[in-house]
């Protein structure tokens, strides 16, 4: 009986096994073909690398890389960012709030006295910081500056930047200025100086002086010597002009002309034709004497701006004229009488009381007689 029970259950066995082994088969193959890429080539050949669209952080579209994760590690380190896939925008955004959140809970260094910034419109010097508000109370400002050892911020105070004199504008000649020159001259009773002899005799009746020169005031080399004259009221100009120059700039300037005979001018227009007429109504003011030439070569830009804010007023009250020559280069300036004040009349002795009764007697006793 034993031996027939085995006979029948050992083929039922395998046929138990084998039936459980053809159900297997379907599923592995099934699972096979899952894994198995779905355009499969020889392994003779390298398996193309497929791109898929996502979505970057940013919200551009963006390619990413399927490619084998074998062959992905193959690939050169520097190429394998553009391999990992984008993350999500969601994700990618909460990893930059959670950046920013760590640099703002950084902690922040800040300075003890704030900085004060002095308004631009007051030039006072700026005042100490104050100390703030978020101090303890009880500490004075000495107890903060010694308990920090760090040092005090400086204090940037706004740019007060020096303002430059605008540069006046030219003091250009005109017919007009050369006209009011010769009808003031013959409204001062000055005549034209005619020749050498004439020059003279004027030098010798002082009624010319020499041009001031000293170590501020030099007088060009060229001049002859009996042509270094002029005016008194001139020589006084240039004196004033000479002081106010060297205590601006402690330097000197140059007399180039001052005055001229009607011989020496005639001779001076054949040679510069910007020289004015020597005869006529309308002539060159040199030739009274009130008239001289300051050369502008070797003045900077600061003293040429100078002297024309200097010469600006004394012009609008009419005790000069000026002519700024640029061919010559130099200013032709006219004095006037006007420019000396003229000095106050000596006050009159009044009569003492001894003198006014003496006076009293003497008439008292010529009474009788004046009836008579």
């Amino acid at each position: 009986m034993r031996r027939t029970a085995t006979m029948v259950l050992v083929p039922l066995l395998f046929l138990v096994l084998a039936a459980i082994g053809s159900a297997s088969l379907p599923a592995q193959a099934a699972s096979a073909s899952s894994r198995k890429p779905a355009h499969s080539k020889p392994a003779s050949h390298h398996a193309p690398t497929r791109r898929t669209v996502g979505h970057h952080p940013n919200g551009k579209s963006a390619s990413h890389s399927t490619t084998h994760p074998a062959k992905r590690a193959a690939m050169h380190p520097a190429s394998r960012a553009s391999v990992c896939p984008p993350l999500h925008p969601r994700i990618a955004a909460a990893r930059k709030r959670r950046a920013c959140a760590a640099i703002d809970s950084r902690p922040q260094k800040v300075n003890a006295r704030p900085l004060q910034v002095a308004e631009a419109k007051t030039p006072e010097p700026l005042q100490t910081p104050a100390v703030d508000d978020a101090k303890p109370d009880g500490n004075s400002s000495e107890d903060i500056a010694a308990a920090d050892p760090e040092p005090e911020p400086t204090t940037q105070p706004a740019s007060f930047r020096w303002k430059r004199n605008v540069m006046p504008p030219p003091m250009r000649g005109s017919l007009e200025s050369l006209e009011r020159q010769n009808q003031m001259a013959d409204e001062e009773g000055l005549e034209r100086i005619e020749d050498e002899d004439d020059l003279a005799d004027r030098i010798a009746h002082k009624l010319l002086v020499p041009v001031p020169a000293s170590a501020t005031l030099t007088v060009n080399g060229n001049l002859p010597e009996n042509h270094r004259y002029c005016r008194p009221w001139t020589a006084r100009f240039l004196a004033d002009l000479a002081r106010a120059h060297a205590a601006q700039f402690h330097s000197s300037f140059e007399v180039s002309s001052a005055v001229r005979t009607v011989a020496y001018q005639k001779r001076l227009m054949t040679v510069n034709g910007n020289a004015a007429a020597a005869e006529g109504d309308v002539v060159s003011p040199h030739l009274t004497g009130a008239t001289i030439d300051i050369a502008k070569s070797g003045m900077t830009r600061q003293e040429i701006g100078w002297m024309r804010s200097w010469l600006m007023p004394l012009q609008t009250a009419d005790k000069i004229d000026v002519e700024e020559e640029f061919q010559q280069a130099c200013f032709h300036i006219t004095v006037y009488k006007s420019y000396v004040a003229p000095k106050p009349a000596a006050p009159q002795q009044k009569a003492t009381p001894s003198k006014t009764r003496q006076l009293n007697r003497d008439l008292a006793a010529a009474a009788p007689a004046l009836g008579r």
